[in-house]
């Protein structure tokens, strides 16, 4: 245990899981939609439905999406800093199959057309866990520097990836591969201990199969 489990993150309240937590799924999503959110729909399942206005998960995550930390002090006017920037949003309490009770589902689009389906939930003390991207199981927190490779099922993938970060002096924490089915499509979510570089993902974004690779820092 350290110092952050037991005092938990610098923040703007009032709750680490509903606050810190919501924000830093909206951070993630943006993150991982790699583009200018223009529009989102945000459905809330659990104790976010129910209690997301006065605990002030709607401005966490529209914070969020506009990339603030969650000490940031405009997150509490969030909402009105979207809506002046001329994002459409929503929020949809809803009921998801299997979820964590504090679990956020976001659709969003962004402003060059990119669209991107996220499903994370904020497992306490500010903490996140990205479940699914566009339907393919993640499974990482983004607490480590993160890789996350959207590719197909097809042989030699994993083993190029590996070799380029090998050639790279990069060492992965953690590596996790999903797929949809066999040749169909694949999400790589890895965790590194060093901060990826843009040549890095240009040589991993050459290899055949791999269709994106984004880069996410620590949120």
């Amino acid at each position: 245990m350290n110092l952050f489990d037991i005092i938990g993150p610098v923040m703007i309240g009032p709750s680490s899981s509903h606050t810190a937590g919501a924000a830093r799924i909206g951070r993630m999503a943006k993150r991982l939609l790699d583009d200018e959110v223009v529009r989102a729909e945000i459905y809330l399942h659990g104790s976010f439905a129910k209690t997301y206005i006065g605990h002030g998960t709607d401005r966490a995550v529209i914070g969020g999406l506009l990339d603030m930390a969650v000490d940031h002090p405009d997150l509490r006017n969030a909402l009105n800093i979207a809506r002046d920037r001329g994002m459409a949003f929503s929020f949809v309490p809803t009921e998801l199959k299997d979820a964590h009770p504090n679990t956020i589902r976001l659709h969003l689009w962004g402003k060059s057309g990119s669209e991107i389906v996220v499903q994370a939930a904020s497992i306490g003390g500010g903490e996140i866990r990205v479940e699914t991207i566009n339907g393919l199981e993640a499974g990482f927190r983004g607490k480590q520097h993160t890789l996350v490779i959207f590719h197909r099922d097809v042989p030699g993938v994993i083993a190029e990836v590996s070799r380029v970060l090998g050639q790279k002096n990069l060492n992965i924490a953690t590596m996790r591969v999903f797929r949809e089915s066999v040749g169909g499509r694949a999400v790589m979510a890895l965790e590194m201990d060093d901060v990826i570089y843009p040549a890095t993902l240009d040589a991993l974004k050459s290899i055949p199969g791999i269709q994106r690779a984004i880069s996410l820092e620590k949120v």
